[in-house]
């Protein structure tokens, strides 16, 4: 947001220099992104009084004599202005002067003639008409006679002026105007704060058969509206068009620049309604109907849903609530009576509305930021005041208040001084505690170390508590105050990661080392992500933690999962042209709690993308963490997950517990992402998450270590029959739990044929038998098979083959 400095003083008596006042402002907590010296790149440059002129025959120029003050007089300059005459005034570039893009003017001849300067018009000095009268006239400025001649033109034209750019974040919206700014400059500086006159009379008229209801109060919870005749479309002064332009706005109109004024000023988004171009005289806040229509000034046209609030007279919508006004009401020069309209929208409507629609202004940028009701009244009271000051109106008796019954007075609670105090872990004395309240506009009385605080109307960000009071404090205290100390509880150690941390490296090299880069995603996506992953509702994962003044849309929900994050990463990767990849992260899942704050749970999530990944490259993946970590892992086919393949998915468990899962993501999501032809039919993506503290509970304190049996293992193939339904892993679950010596099972062929029958398969294992205490026989070997047999035929009909 802008702030000029010389607007600034209109509310405070500011009694130090632009760039001490930047350093008060950083103090404050607000960042001034640049300071910007209007008259920086304009140097030697004076006003010059045309003594003479001399045409050159057979040119258009003419030789002039300047007098330039204590600079020289006269000095010759030789011009092609066509205004120029003797006795102007005009400003006079001199030798090694400089203006405004780099140029630097010498004293050189021109057609052969000496010239020791420039004249110049306003353009060569970066103005406009708004921002000096007669800036933008063909040839040179004509100022004032009473200017004296080797005057810096800087002082004259008022470009010894300052420009504030400073970043307003979401938590402050009393400070997005002018004068929220001057509130903070006066605070700062300990001034007095000149408010703007906000006083007029109206008139006994009463514009007949005008109405306004408000069909959505949740969505529009305040709206004024006040009617205002005997309208005189004109120009606006130019100390308005001025601030305006230090701003960045053109003048259109006086009934036009006094809502600009009024939103830069105070803060406040307004509209006016051209009242003969409302339909019946009416003014209905509501929901748009689906498929609704509305051009706004731009001319553009926008088709509405119910979740739009719209502006409408009799018949149709005339202003996108918190965002433009529309085409059919806007303020021409013919318009003799209008409605001002000021109001306070819910801000997340406005900020979807301007998200779906593609559409933005200064307006809904604030809105969306929060306008309290003490700014909307605050706003009405200024714009009436401007319109009887600039006598462009006259004010009607016709005035409207819709409101949803939100109170008038600002927030009210006690707070202890000793709280505040320990928050800051500094002793901030009492009376510079009060006074610091006091100059932010906080009412208090004191009774010992309790406070009674009511915040101002305009500061809806406070919540009730000393951690916002503590804030407040010690910015206007200054953090420079604050002295590094120990925490109560904290004691001196030897440093070093906690075993916590140490494990959490581990898996990060397991990871790495198996070919695996780290990623670290946003903690928030929405709910789109999971509609995406086919997360169906009422699924565990849709309870989700909601944020109240999200960035964006897109950003709305705190994470239930992993997956989503990792695939975004994956589809972005491919876009780039990089056709393969591994990835893992170790980051919180976020689960609500009723009444307490969100459960964190962390959760390892890791994915695989391709030509050369298959499940089973993804499920070494899976038994080398678990034999790093020297944990068992095994797997049963999952069929339920929706964001996988059900004939490529898997359950991770470890000893029994389902502790994550992984597998090909599913087709019908494959297909859906925003990728090249190409990229979808070459690509596979493979995903897995694990709940990291589920892991962690089996890993053992410390591992121990048992030496290599001395005996030497025995290899066995077996080859089997089944049915073809049955699962691989039941088969190895069961050779392995039907004999302890057995060491290690692998499947190392599959076949079907006709030899085998229809509907079963032949599945050939590769068994390593091993004892710890002796060297196993043939016989014990022989038995051992035997037993493994019959239990894979009772359990699973298994025959030899």
């Amino acid at each position: 947001m802008k702030v000029p400095y010389s607007w600034l003083k209109e509310y405070v008596d500011i009694d130090i220099t632009a760039e001490e006042l930047q350093e008060k402002l950083f103090g404050c907590g607000f960042e001034v992104e640049e300071l910007i010296d209007l008259g920086k790149e304009v140097s030697r440059v004076v006003v010059g009084e045309v003594l003479s002129c001399e045409p050159v025959e057979g040119t258009h120029l003419q030789i002039c004599q300047v007098n330039c003050g204590s600079y020289g007089n006269p000095i010759q300059i030789v011009t092609g202005a066509p205004n120029v005459y003797a006795g102007m005034h005009t400003p006079a570039a001199l030798d090694n002067s400089t203006l405004p893009g780099g140029i630097t003017i010498k004293a050189k001849p021109l057609k052969g003639i000496p010239s020791d300067g420039m004249l110049c018009s306003g353009e060569e000095l970066g103005l406009n008409d708004d921002l000096y009268p007669g800036a933008e006239v063909y040839g040179l400025m004509d100022l004032p006679k009473d200017t004296l001649p080797g005057t810096d033109i800087r002082e004259v034209v008022g470009m010894n002026d300052y420009i504030f750019d400073v970043t307003i974040t979401a938590n402050r919206p009393d400070c997005q105007s002018i004068l929220g700014i001057a509130r903070e400059v006066a605070a700062a500086l300990g001034k007095e704060l000149k408010m703007p006159a906000t006083d007029y009379t109206v008139s006994d008229y009463v514009f007949p058969g005008l109405d306004i209801t408000v069909e959505a109060p949740d969505l529009c919870p305040r709206y004024l509206g006040h009617g205002v005749r005997n309208i005189t479309v004109g120009e606006s002064p130019r100390w308005m068009k001025r601030n305006l332009a230090l701003c960045g706005l053109r003048s259109i109109s006086n009934v036009v620049d006094i809502t600009n004024y009024v939103l830069l000023e105070i803060g406040q988004p307004m509209h006016a309604f051209d009242m003969d171009q409302l339909q019946d005289r009416r003014i209905i806040v509501r929901r748009a109907k689906d498929g609704e229509k509305i051009q706004t000034l731009d001319e553009k046209e926008f088709t509405l849903t119910p979740d739009n609030l719209v502006i409408c007279d009799g018949n149709r919508p005339v202003a996108l609530a918190g965002i433009m006004g529309g085409l059919n009401s806007e303020i021409t020069e013919k318009t003799t009576q209008l409605l001002f309209e000021a109001a306070k929208f819910a801000r997340d409507n406005v900020r979807k509305t301007s998200r779906a629609l593609g559409q933005s202004s200064d307006s809904s940028a604030r809105f969306e930021k929060g306008i309290s009701e003490y700014i909307t009244e605050l706003g009405m009271a200024r714009a009436l005041h401007l319109i009887q000051e600039l006598g462009c109106g006259e004010i009607t008796s016709s005035t409207f208040d819709c409101s949803a019954g939100a109170p008038r007075e600002g927030k009210r609670f006690t707070a202890s001084l000793k709280r505040i105090n320990a928050i800051l872990g500094i002793e901030v004395p009492a009376e510079d505690v009060l006074r610091i309240l006091k100059n932010l506009n906080f009412e208090v009385k004191q009774d010992g170390d309790t406070l009674d605080v009511t915040a101002p109307r305009y500061r809806e960000d406070i919540e009730v508590g000393e951690p916002d009071l503590a804030e407040e404090v010690i910015r206007e205290y200054g953090y420079d105050h604050v002295i590094p100390t120990f925490l109560k509880a904290a004691t001196v150690t030897s440093g070093g990661k906690t075993p916590a941390q140490q494990r959490r490296d581990r898996v990060c090299r397991i990871m790495c080392g198996q070919g695996y880069h780290e990623a670290y995603t946003m903690s928030f996506y929405s709910d789109s992500d999971l509609d995406f992953l086919r997360i169906p509702e009422g699924a565990p994962e849709r309870n989700v933690l909601r944020i109240k003044n999200p960035i964006s849309v897109n950003l709305s929900i705190m994470r239930p999962l992993l997956a989503p994050s990792l695939v975004n990463v994956v589809v972005e990767n491919l876009k780039k042209g990089n056709n393969d990849g591994r990835i893992f992260e170790i980051s919180n899942i976020y689960i609500p709690r009723d009444g307490e704050m969100p459960e964190e749970r962390p959760h390892l999530g890791f994915a695989a993308f391709g030509d050369a990944e298959d499940f089973f490259t993804v499920k070494g993946t899976v038994e080398a963490l678990g034999e790093a970590l020297g944990l068992s892992f095994d797997v049963e086919r999952a069929v339920d997950v929706p964001w996988l393949h059900p004939g490529i998915a898997a359950y991770i468990l470890c000893e029994g517990e389902r502790i994550g899962c992984f597998g090909k993501l599913a087709n019908e999501v494959t297909g859906e992402l925003k990728l090249h032809k190409d990229a979808k039919s070459n690509h596979k993506i493979f995903l897995g998450e694990i709940d990291y503290n589920a892991m962690m509970n089996h890993m053992a304190a410390s591992f121990r270590y048992r030496p290599l049996s001395v005996f030497p293992s025995v290899v066995r193939d077996l080859a089997l029959t089944v049915a073809e339904e049955t699962a691989c892993g039941d088969l190895m679950k069961e050779i392995a739990r039907a004999c302890p010596s057995v060491s290690d099972v692998e499947l190392f062929d599959i076949y079907r044929g006709e030899q085998i029958g229809e509907g079963r398969k032949s599945m050939a294992f590769k068994i390593t038998f091993e004892a710890a205490d002796k060297a196993l026989t043939p016989e014990e070997l022989d038995k051992y098979i035997k037993k493994i047999l019959g239990n894979l035929k009772f359990k699973l009909g298994a025959e030899i083959r």
